[in-house]
C-alpha cells in the first residue's frame, strides 16, 4: 500500500489479553473466560462523567442483554508499548516534538506502576528496549533513534500487538507515533483492523497535521501579441484580456487520512482526534493520559462458542444526556 505523506500521526492502541506471563485481572471468573469491555462516559459537554456503579451500565451482545460479571471504576494500571516511527521522514524538528511528547507521557502522565517498551520502526520494525519500569531506560532508547528508511507502521502494529498482549498488566497498550502513511509494510489496514478485532482492543489516533494552507499567486495568461489591423471581416481588433486566477492550496504532502484512521479506532471503541500543529501535541497526549485513567472497566460471559465470527457489542448507561463509548464487536476466536 503506497499513500501520499501522512502528517504526523499518534495512534494509541489499547489491548487486553491473556499472556505467556501470570497477570491478575476480570479474564477469568470461576473458569469462565469473559469479554472486557472498556467505557468512556461524558456529558454533553465532552467532561467525563466519575461515580458510576456497575448497575448504571446495560452490556448488549448481538441484541441481547448479558449480565455484568466483572466491573471496576477504579484506575487500571496499564503495559504500554511505546512504538515510534524512525523513517526518514521524521524530520529533527519532528523527532524532537515526538521525543518531548514521549518523555512528558511516561515521566509525568503514566501511574509510577505502569510497564513499557520500546520499539522503533523504519523499514521495518526493532525492538529496543523489552519491558521495564524503569523510564529513564525508554527516554534513552527513544534520544538514540536516528532516523532514516521507509515507514512500515502496519507491521510494527503487528509486532507490537503480541509483545503487549504478555504484558504484566489487564489493561494493554500500544503508542505510535509516527509522521507518515505507511509505505514499506506488508501487512494492510483491512488485514491489520481484523487482527485488532480478534483482541480486546481499544485504539486511539492522534494525527497532528502540521500543514498549513497557503496562498498561490495571481497566475497570469501570457497576453498575445495585439494586431495593427483589424481581422479579415472582423472590424476592429480584438483584444485579449490578462486573466488572473489564483486559490488555496496545501503544502507538499497530503494532510492527514481521519478515515483510514477512523476505520481503525471506531470499532475499538476508541477515537480519532486531529490536531492542527505540533503545538497542540502535548495538550493531545495529556486528555489521552487523562481518559486512559478514567474509563469504566466491565467484563461479561459471552453466551457464544469461538466460532470466529464478529460479534456486536453495545453499552447504554443510566442517564439523560450521558454518552457512552465502548467497543462495538469482537471476533469470538
Amino acid at each position: 500500500m503506497r499513500t501520499g505523506a501522512l502528517p504526523f500521526v499518534l495512534l494509541l492502541v489499547t489491548v487486553t489479553a491473556t499472556g505467556a506471563r501470570p497477570q491478575d485481572g476480570p479474564n477469568f471468573r470461576g473458569g469462565i473466560e469473559l469479554v472486557n469491555v472498556t467505557a468512556w462516559v461524558t456529558d454533553r459537554d465532552g467532561r467525563f462523567v466519575s461515580g458510576l456503579g456497575k448497575d448504571d451500565f446495560s452490556v448488549f451482545e448481538d441484541g441481547e442483554r448479558q449480565e455484568v460479571a466483572y466491573f471496576s471504576n477504579e484506575r487500571v494500571p496499564v503495559s504500554l508499548g511505546l512504538v515510534l516511527d524512525a523513517s526518514g521522514s521524521m524530520t529533527p524538528e519532528k523527532m524532537s516534538a515526538a521525543r518531548s511528547a514521549i518523555d512528558r507521557f511516561v515521566h509525568d502522565l503514566l501511574g509510577a506502576d505502569d510497564e513499557l517498551f520500546f520499539l522503533e520502526f523504519a523499514n521495518r520494525p526493532r525492538l529496543v528496549q523489552e519491558w521495564t519500569t524503569d523510564r529513564t531506560a525508554i527516554s534513552r532508547a527513544v534520544a538514540r533513534v536516528r532516523p532514516s528508511g521507509g515507514t512500515a507502521m502496519y507491521d510494527a502494529i503487528a509486532d507490537a500487538l503480541p509483545m503487549a498482549s504478555v504484558g504484566t498488566h489487564p489493561k494493554k497498550a500500544i503508542l505510535v507515533i509516527s509522521d507518515g502513511n505507511d509505505t514499506n509494510s506488508r501487512v494492510g489496514v483491512g488485514e491489520l483492523r481484523q487482527l485488532i478485532r480478534k483482541g480486546e482492543v481499544l485504539v486511539y489516533a492522534l494525527g497532528v497535521d502540521a500543514t498549513r494552507p497557503t496562498r498561490t499567486p495571481p497566475r497570469v495568461r501570457p497576453r498575445l501579441p495585439q494586431p495593427t489591423f483589424p481581422f479579415p471581416g472582423r472590424g476592429t481588433p480584438r483584444v485579449w484580456p490578462q486573466v488572473g486566477y489564483g486559490g488555496w492550496r496545501g503544502m507538499a504532502g497530503s494532510r492527514v487520512d481521519a478515515d483510514a484512521l477512523r476505520r481503525i479506532t471506531d470499532d475499538t471503541g476508541g477515537r480519532t482526534e486531529i490536531v492542527r500543529g505540533f503545538g497542540d501535541l502535548s495538550g493531545a497526549t495529556a486528555r489521552i493520559a487523562d481518559e486512559l485513567s478514567k474509563q469504566y472497566y466491565l467484563g461479561y460471559a459471552s453466551p457464544h462458542k469461538k466460532d470466529g465470527l464478529w460479534h456486536d457489542i453495545r453499552v447504554e448507561v443510566k442517564g439523560r444526556g450521558l454518552i457512552v463509548r465502548a467497543r462495538r464487536g469482537y471476533v469470538a476466536s
